[in-house]
């Protein structure tokens, strides 16, 4: 019997070849993208075949990949169904999902039409929620949740770096005049959230800035709130990119001063170690890190346009 290709570079090559991307099958395979390239390599010599066509920013199946990965995928989807099943999965067709209400609202939800359609035998349950719930004595298979990625007894798994940047409505700034001191002059909008307390202060150095005392200020506890304190011209506000980017593309909101501050919070998916090896769950998660590349696409435009200074 011809000795097969080692499982690890064959795992690799599966997540690669499903999700299009080294970047994304690093991530879901918590390995840096140069093992997963090097994991390719190795399979590509001991077939003696080229299966990715490697781009500039991307990669593309040979049809000799386009050959292999379908039976790569039924081979480890049949692993993964056994193990699904000793995990005690009673809802293979159900997903329950838990997340923040600002990201479901105003990124998730309206995406959701398409992963559905993408795989239209499984039912999103939605459990919006400002807090991580117990994964115990519940029907909860995954949580998105915006920390530092610390959950005591589950796993945990980077999905998106995030950003926080000046923002308001376009009428509050008049381009032709010295930005700063019109941004002195303007209400500030406070996120009540935990990566937000105390940042005003960070805020003001990296604008360069002295906002003026007693500055009225709305307080909110939801970000979708801040969103719509921002749309309706109330003030300047910092505001997460993830939320902010599409608002920036269609003119909504501006940022009137070329700086960032790196958020000491990201997003992370969050369930049991086991929960990460039903189908269901990694069809879901393979369908949003594909999606979830257009904020990153996103920032990356922003910064060479905006010239941002990291602060």
């Amino acid at each position: 019997m011809k000795r097969l290709p080692p499982l690890k570079a064959l795992l690799a090559f599966r997540h690669a070849a499903e999700a299009q991307s080294f970047k994304i099958a690093a991530e879901q395979l918590n390995v840096t993208q140069a093992a997963i390239s090097q994991q390719i390599k190795t399979l590509e010599q001991q077939l003696g075949q080229v299966l990715f066509k490697r781009l500039t920013r991307a990669v593309e199946l040979t049809p000799q990949g386009q050959q292999l990965l379908p039976y790569a995928s039924k081979a480890f989807d049949t692993l993964e169904q056994g193990v699904a099943q000793l995990a005690e999965d009673p809802y293979p067709d159900r997903l329950t999902l838990s997340t923040l209400p600002s990201f479901a609202a105003r990124w998730l939800v309206p995406r959701l039409g398409k992963f559905q359609e993408q795989a239209p035998q499984i039912n999103i349950h939605l459990s919006p929620g400002l807090q991580l719930v117990s994964f115990e004595g519940n029907e909860l298979d995954l949580a998105i949740r915006f920390g530092r990625g610390s959950y005591p007894g589950l796993r945990s798994r980077l999905l998106l770096k995030d950003y926080l940047i000046p923002v308001c409505h376009p009428s509050l700034i008049n381009q032709e005049q010295p930005i700063p001191a019109q941004l002195e002059q303007l209400a500030l909008i406070s996120d009540e959230a935990p990566d937000m307390q105390m940042l005003w202060p960070d805020i003001e150095q990296a604008l360069g800035v002295r906002f003026r005392e007693g500055a009225s200020r709305l307080h909110v506890s939801d970000s979708t709130m801040l969103v719509e304190a921002l749309l309706s011209g109330q003030g300047l506000a910092m505001l997460r990119f993830s939320l902010a980017y599409d608002l920036l593309e269609r003119g909504l909101l501006i940022c009137p001063m070329p700086v960032y501050l790196r958020s000491v919070f990201d997003f992370y998916l969050v369930a049991p170690e086991q929960h990460f090896q039903r189908p269901k769950v990694r069809t879901f998660e393979n369908w949003l890190r594909r999606e979830i590349q257009v904020i990153d696409r996103s920032w990356e435009q922003f910064y060479q346009s905006h010239l941002a200074i990291p602060r």
